[in-house]
C-alpha cells in the first residue's frame, strides 16, 4: 500500500522546511507541481512551463489616465463591499446545484429542468464616475448606511474635435 511512502515524503517535507516539484502527466501533457504539506496532506499547486507564460504586456489595455476622485470613489466601494466572512447567498456554487439538478432528473428519468435565459442588458456607455457613486450609495443603503457622502462637482472634459476620416481603398475587381 502506498500509505508508508506518502507518510514518510509528509514527514520529510514537514521536517525540512521544504516544498518539492513534481512532474506528472494530464491531459496527455507532462505537468509540474509544487507539493507542500498542509495538515498532514499534501497539496499541490499547478506550476506553468516557462513557454506556458505569457508576456504581461500583450495582455494590458492602453495607457489611461485615472483621476484621483475616481480612485477615491473605486477605494469607497470597496469598503463598502468587504465582508468579514465568504457566507451567504452571493456565495454559493450554482454551476454544482444545477448539475446536482440534472443528474437527480436522469436518475430518476424525467426531464431536467430547463435552463434559466441570461438576462441581457443592451451595451452602452457608462459615466465612470456616476456609476461608482451610484454602486457607493446603493451598497451604503444595503448596509444600513444611509448618510449622505461628500460629492465634489467634477469639471466637465474638455470636448476634442472629431479626427478627419480617411476615403477606404477600393476593391481589385
Amino acid at each position: 500500500m502506498a500509505a508508508k511512502p506518502y507518510k514518510l515524503l509528509v514527514e520529510a517535507l514537514r521536517r525540512s522546511s521544504r516544498v518539492a516539484v513534481a512532474k506528472w502527466a494530464w491531459h496527455g501533457r507532462e505537468r509540474l507541481g509544487l507539493l507542500r504539506v498542509r495538515d498532514d496532506v499534501l497539496v499541490m499547486h499547478v506550476m506553468r512551463w516557462p513557454d506556458e507564460i505569457r508576456n504581461p504586456a500583450e495582455l494590458l489595455p492602453p495607457p489611461v489616465e485615472v483621476s484621483e476622485a475616481e480612485i477615491k470613489g473605486a477605494l469607497a466601494l470597496m469598503d463598502t463591499m468587504t465582508l468579514d466572512a465568504l457566507e451567504g447567498p452571493d456565495f454559493v456554487d450554482h454551476y454544482t446545484e444545477a448539475l446536482e439538478q440534472v443528474i437527480g432528473a436522469k436518475r430518476e428519468h424525467r426531464e431536467p429542468p430547463a435552463a434559466p435565459e441570461p438576462e441581457a442588458e443592451p451595451g452602452r456607455v457608462l459615466d465612470l464616475m456616476a456609476a461608482l457613486n451610484e454602486s457607493v450609495a446603493r451598497a451604503k443603503a444595503s448596509c444600513g448606511d444611509v448618510g449622505e457622502a461628500q460629492v465634489h462637482e467634477m469639471p466637465a472634459p474638455k470636448k476634442k474635435a472629431a479626427a478627419k476620416k480617411q476615403p477606404g481603398k477600393k476593391a481589385a475587381r
